[in-house]
């Protein structure tokens, strides 16, 4: 095929039969956000994530990280589960899913259950878009021949948010997310960098206006202004990436949320177009929506690898598993029906002599919150 614009119209055609909601097409030159991503490192905003810094700008020059690509290839594929959008057959959105917000807000106000984001509850999004890009990209190669690509999501020193926006798959959120009018926030990002000279595609205007309901509802005030988050205070930084102990100031403010954080996107008003999954990929597992912070505090090693397989959750390891189910049952003495309740003491109190310091450092702190 070397008509390329008859070959980008067969590329969206079959990204969508992959799963994939939309496919759409960029350039390269992402020069107006260097300037801004320099200094959010200068702020030291990335905290602990040094592989955002490591690559110097690369993650901005597209050409550079992958010699010979001029285009991109960008794909967002929905993940909010099947059943939590009213039905395990279809991924149209009924009235009843879109509920589902209700049902999360109503968790997150139960200090006893465990809070775990809605996107780490089902099979590993790496392997899932990863696998379905490079199939695109062995479908385009049975039309062009060899040709020269890469895949990557959310893996690699790629600015995904920007290369999207730019395609046209919708615009920056101020909570720094990518939205869609048709379908929220609710989705994985993907992409292929191509040699191909694909014609583009264009961006869309952004539709965020006066509101603030993300940086409003931040428990820990990490959206520290609009399109600007602070990761050093960012739940899902908190309870993922940071690997050591988290600071005494802001376990109280993360509550039961002991893997990462949906409130922005819980309170984003273009979440009620959130769209479900079409793969059975995303399904929940291991009832991880519906588990108590004693179960999960309660789970060996054993039990955390084996029911962690093939998830996002395994990266964490299972230290930092128990530091974050610390911090949640420590939460929970901010009820009063909860502190002291004989259950959550007695789990915490079984974890008091674990091998890991940093692990009976956030159960002493959970125990003093109870019993001081």
């Amino acid at each position: 095929m070397t008509d390329l614009a008859a070959l980008a119209v067969a590329i969206k055609a079959w990204g969508r039969e992959l799963g994939f909601a939309d496919v759409r097409i960029a350039d390269v030159d992402l020069s107006h956000r260097e300037a801004g991503f320099q200094a959010w490192l200068d702020k030291g905003y990335h905290g602990e994530m040094d592989y955002m810094a490591s690559h110097g700008m690369k993650r901005a020059r597209p050409a550079e990280l992958v010699p010979g690509t001029v285009r991109v290839v960008s794909v967002r594929m929905p993940y909010l589960p099947r059943a939590a959008a009213g039905g395990e057959e279809s991924g149209a959105a009924s009235e009843a899913g879109r509920d589902w917000r209700t049902r999360e807000e109503a968790r997150s106000a139960d200090g006893a259950a465990a809070q775990i984001s809605v996107y780490a509850r089902g099979r590993d999004y790496h392997k899932v878009l990863r696998a379905r890009l490079q199939q695109l990209a062995s479908r385009i190669e049975t039309e062009t021949g060899p040709f020269g690509y890469r895949v990557f999501t959310d893996s690699a020193p790629v600015m995904e948010v920007a290369l999207a926006e730019k395609s046209g798959l919708g615009w920056r959120g101020k909570h720094t997310l990518l939205l869609n009018r048709e379908a929220g926030s609710m989705f994985f990002l993907g992409e292929l960098f191509t040699d191909l000279p694909l014609p583009v595609d264009a961006p869309v205007t952004p539709h965020c206006g006066q509101c603030s309901a993300c940086i409003d509802v931040c428990p820990t005030q990490a959206i520290v202004a609009p399109y600007e988050l602070d990761a050093r205070r960012c739940i899902s930084y908190l309870t993922i990436e940071l690997k050591g102990s988290i600071p005494i100031e802001l376990r109280p403010l993360i509550g039961n949320r002991v893997y990462g954080c949906d409130d922005c996107q819980l309170f984003c008003p273009w979440n009620k177009f959130a769209q479900a999954s079409v793969l059975p990929d995303f399904d929940v597992r291991h009832g991880l929506d519906s588990a108590s912070l004693v179960d999960l505090l309660g789970w060996t090693e054993e039990q955390f690898l084996r029911n962690t397989e093939g998830s996002a959750i395994r990266r964490i390891g299972h230290e930092r598993w128990l530091r974050n189910m610390a911090v949640g049952l420590g939460n929970a003495a901010a009820d009063a029906a909860l502190k002291g309740r004989d259950d959550l003491v007695a789990a915490l109190q079984g974890r008091a002599h674990h091998p890991s310091e940093l692990v009976r450092e956030h159960v002493a702190w959970a125990l003093q919150r109870h019993l001081g």
